[in-house]
């Protein structure tokens, strides 16, 4: 079974005659394991896929299977059970909440999984240990560097144990040194944790660090490369 099948999906936003065509039939294969950079120019379609990907958008039509499950089909109670089972995500701002530490930034999935507060509390310490900041866990976001605050982010996302990723612009607020904390971080986790991750990305130095490119334009797939990039 395939872990993630797009088939011909469309996109669209508008009515005619002013329809904006986001993306033009698009077909992908996600295999289990894989590091995946999605590049291209704004307006390429690449953050219309991940919002696909991650049942944050519906295509117009087209058919999204993962794990064998016709996602466009379920309703959006479903799919909400989709992305708080199955899906973490990391953004650019971080998403992380104001006035709280970084335990509970980590914990708030969850308690939207209703786990008793003593296994959330061992899970979000070993997620936080995961990323280096277990000695950190008592300090509020306005006490956390840029690339702290990030790595809060990963804790958070991988917490609940998902089966695939989604980073959008992981490494666009920080510098380059914390850019390169955050991707050998999260190439670990798909390495020796075996989670699937689908980047979005601007940067080609953090490239190297996956193990498929695929580059959009126009709404369509122009390069799709495994392998060493």
């Amino acid at each position: 079974m395939q872990f993630i099948q797009l088939s011909n999906i469309h996109k669209s936003y508008g009515k005619p005659p002013h329809t904006f065509e986001a993306l033009k039939g698009v077909n992908l294969q996600i295999e289990q394991r894989e590091f995946i950079a999605l590049m291209g120019p704004s307006g390429s379609g690449k953050s219309t896929m991940a919002n696909i990907l991650g049942t944050l958008d519906s295509p117009t039509s087209g058919i999204y299977e993962f794990c064998g499950v016709n996602v466009c089909a379920l309703n959006l109670k479903e799919k909400a059970l989709l992305r708080r089972n199955y899906i973490g995500f990391i953004f650019q701002g971080f998403n992380l909440l104001p006035k709280t530490t970084a335990l509970e930034n980590v914990e708030l999935p969850l308690i939207y999984r209703q786990i008793p507060k003593k296994e959330r509390l061992r899970i979000s310490m070993e997620a936080l240990e995961m990323v280096g900041l277990e000695k950190w866990y008592n300090h509020s976001n306005n006490e956390l560097s840029g690339g702290q605050q990030q790595r809060v982010a990963i804790a958070r996302a991988i917490a609940s144990k998902p089966l695939f990723l989604l980073a959008d612009e992981p490494t666009g607020n920080l510098d380059t040194k914390r850019s390169i904390e955050i991707m050998e971080i999260l190439s670990r986790l798909n390495k020796d944790f075996k989670i699937t991750i689908l980047m979005v990305t601007h940067e080609p130095d953090m490239v190297k660090y996956t193990t498929r490119k695929i580059l959009f334009l126009d709404g369509l797939i122009q390069q799709d490369l495994k392998g060493n990039i």
